[in-house]
């Protein structure tokens, strides 16, 4: 998908800025920057999971620019829970950034609905540019010696990600999800496919991971689609890690398991392939040294990782051929459904 086609899609699925946002956003900056202070460049913002995504700058009266922001709303009318909860991100965030982590800052949030009419969180705008592996941004140099580190600098700050204590700086944030749910719950999904071997397929990959489940420790924050899509890069330098709708508490090798799979060419077809330059491996010994131990069962995570983006390829194949979500990028998946579940069972036969 080319990214043309990304922009449209988006801009389908997202509506511009409309006269009642710019309202509130325009209130929202006199409250917390002052009278005299003025937003400029308000624009909805590619990516992201879920709700809506907005940039915009702040000004003060004499041209000096205050800051540039990115504000995330819940979407409205949608159960607030898990990937739609916005606001459940802040206190997260704000514990990486603390940390030294190259994530955004969120220095305004609310759970409550009197300035947006739905939640919100507001985060500091970084520079750079997010690395859409399937298919870069003209801007980026995708010689391999310039490509290679960005894929290599996320294996390098996973370890400190995973090693961030939940328990005593998210205490009551949330609960681990089971590693046995991670495969379950796409098992509803997939069975409505529109492609009866698709189904079959999912079935066989589903039964030999929980065949062959490892321990699920260690357990902390998983990020949840780690790979340099969800990462801005300026020169080639990794600048933050972004879009932690999908976060939550659990196996953590489960993010090494994604960045190892969307970076191993064996899993996709020739339509669709990730800008990856460096094997999976090596992303497996940067990350295993970071977090100084060995993982046994990390080719296990990386079959979970292909399972999961099968079944939301299933899910996401079907809305689009329905019209009820268009987005033409899932056509290109669907060419590789079936590969990701058999390479899956294949990594862990």
């Amino acid at each position: 998908m080319s990214n043309e086609q990304q922009k449209q899609a988006a801009d389908q699925e997202r509506p511009g800025v409309d006269d009642q946002l710019r309202a509130y956003l325009g209130k929202f900056v006199v409250r917390h920057f002052g009278e005299l202070a003025r937003m400029e460049n308000v624009e909805p913002m590619l990516g992201g999971h879920a709700g809506l995504t907005y940039g915009f700058d702040v000004f003060d009266e004499t041209g000096q620019q205050l800051g540039g922001y990115i504000i995330k709303l819940a979407p409205k009318g949608v159960r607030r829970e898990g990937n739609t909860d916005v606001y459940r991100t802040a206190p997260l965030l704000n514990t990486l950034h603390g940390a030294g982590l190259p994530v955004p800052a969120v220095p305004f949030a609310s759970p409550d609905e009197d300035e947006f009419e739905v939640p919100y969180v507001v985060m500091e705008k970084l520079k750079g540019r997010e690395f859409f592996i399937w298919d870069p941004d003209p801007s980026f140099d995708l010689r391999p010696d310039r490509v290679a580190p960005m894929w290599r600098s996320l294996a390098e700050v996973l370890p400190k990600i995973h090693r961030v204590d939940w328990q005593r700086e998210l205490p009551n944030w949330e609960s681990p999800r089971p590693l046995p749910e991670e495969i379950s719950r796409w098992q509803p999904i997939y069975a409505k496919a529109l492609e009866p071997e698709w189904i079959a397929a999912a079935d066989r990959a589903r039964e030999a991971l929980e065949a062959t489940m490892p321990d699920a420790n260690p357990i902390g924050i998983v990020h949840g689609d780690y790979q340099p899509g969800n990462a801005l890069y300026d020169n080639g330098e990794l600048q933050g890690v972004i879009d932690w709708e999908l976060v939550r508490i659990g196996a953590v090798q489960q993010d090494i398991g994604w960045l190892m799979f969307c970076a191993d060419t064996t899993f996709w077809t020739d339509n669709i392939k990730p800008c990856s330059p460096v094997l999976p491996e090596e992303l497996a010994d940067i990350y295993q040294q970071g977090m100084g131990r060995r993982f046994d069962s990390i080719h296990w995570y990386q079959a979970l990782a292909a399972y999961q983006l099968g079944s939301i390829a299933c899910l996401n194949v079907r809305l689009h051929r329905k019209q009820q979500r268009i987005d033409p990028m899932w056509e290109e998946f669907a060419h590789t459904v079936t590969r990701f579940y058999e390479r899956a069972v294949e990594l862990i036969s």
